[in-house]
């Protein structure tokens, strides 16, 4: 009796605090290129463990080798969480010391957190329905978007940040972590979209509709030019703009910006660069009809942006951040109620192109189905 590929991804996965158990109390993996290499070779025998697993299999996804391998560090991250709280030990002091000393910053400790709960479920889940043919492409976008957010945020702050001079050869083994996020979103991007079942006459009521008379589109429409005025802000802060009311802001209200770990810098810079025209192309989106890639593109959106806002607002407010860094206690319920906000902006808007889709779609011929437009 074969065990479904999904339990047997989560069974592999819980040996990931073992076999970091095992390296904390071998002093002969505790060098800097022995715990390179180890992880390499740790990475290696899960892949040729999972070949064996799908080899009954006639075709595999070779997303699913990736979801795998990400759902074995998840667990590594949650150790990681767990112990800089101080719920268990004897698992990451070695690799703290010799490996990625980073990893026990307020930053990486929420990122850990959201990597060991949020992207694991998340891989299981897809892995389940991956097996039982059902789609998963919605979920998938969601990881892309998240990941590659967590891991450019990640590996910039290291590199930038105060952690820079301290760079050990373990931190090059998230070489793979931040190019393959990339590839499996070239490969979920280009592959078609099963679109939902929407009758021609509806498409065509909803696509007659100006902005006014969608009420929720409009509220959308302004909840992104709040959040792009928010975010070009923030960006300009980080930057050290001179005048009063930025010098005022990061000082009273987000002092976490001037942290000298480098991640929210680089965050806020992300933001600035990229999520600033990725909002003002949904903007268009939402008053253009037809924009298919909207049903994509927003949930990829609101990936990126729950896992950055997760991670910033955390280590915001976390013991590990100093005193002087953390959101002032009098100012905490505002500071919060923005980045929150922040967060359940692209979530909301990707919710409503999930649930009525009907203005993004292709016009087709009245009395056909967009199905039916997608089998001719």
């Amino acid at each position: 009796m074969r065990l479904p590929a999904e339990l047997c991804v989560f069974l592999l996965s819980l040996l990931a605090p073992g076999v970091l158990f095992i390296m904390n109390n071998v002093t002969a993996l505790q060098e800097p290129f022995p715990i390179l290499g180890m992880g390499l070779v740790v990475l290696g025998s899960l892949l040729l463990i999972l070949l064996l697993v799908v080899q009954h299999k006639p075709t595999v996804d070779p997303l699913f080798y990736v979801f795998s391998e990400f759902a074995f560090t998840c667990m590594v991250g949650l150790t990681n969480a767990l112990e800089q709280e101080g719920y268990i030990s004897g698992f990451m002091a070695f690799y703290l010391k010799m490996g990625e000393p980073h990893l026990s910053a307020a930053y990486a400790i929420m990122m850990s957190y959201w990597e060991g709960l949020v992207h694991f479920v998340l891989f299981i889940t897809i892995i389940h329905r991956m097996f039982k043919g059902k789609s998963y492409h919605g979920l998938a976008l969601l990881w892309v978007g998240s990941s590659i957010a967590h891991q450019v945020v990640h590996i910039l702050g290291v590199v930038i940040g105060k952690y820079g001079s301290n760079i050990r050869p373990a931190f090059w083994r998230n070489t793979p972590f931040f190019l393959v996020p990339f590839w499996a979103a070239s490969v979920l991007f280009s592959r078609p979209r099963k679109m939902p079942i929407v009758t021609a006459d509806k498409i065509v009521t909803e696509q007659k509709k100006s902005l006014l008379f969608r009420p929720v589109d409009l509220i959308l429409s302004l909840l992104l030019v709040g959040a792009i005025a928010f975010t070009v802000f923030r960006g300009v802060v980080v930057l050290d703009c001179p005048l009063d009311v930025c010098f005022n802001y990061i000082y009273q209200y987000e002092p976490y910006l001037k942290d000298p770990v480098g991640f929210p810098k680089v965050m806020m810079l992300m933001y600035l660069f990229y999520a600033v025209p990725l909002m003002v192309i949904l903007m268009y989106g939402l008053t253009t009809p037809g924009c298919g890639w909207m049903l994509d593109w927003t949930i990829f959106f609101a990936g990126a942006m729950a896992q950055a806002q997760w991670c910033h607002i955390g280590a915001s407010v976390h013991s590990r951040t100093p005193f002087t860094y953390r959101v002032p206690t009098d100012k905490w319920w505002p500071v919060i109620a923005l980045n929150v906000l922040l967060a359940a902006v692209p979530s909301v808007l990707a919710l409503r192109c999930l649930i009525s889709p009907a203005y993004f779609m292709k016009p087709v011929p009245k009395g056909q189905t967009s199905s039916d437009k997608k089998k001719k």
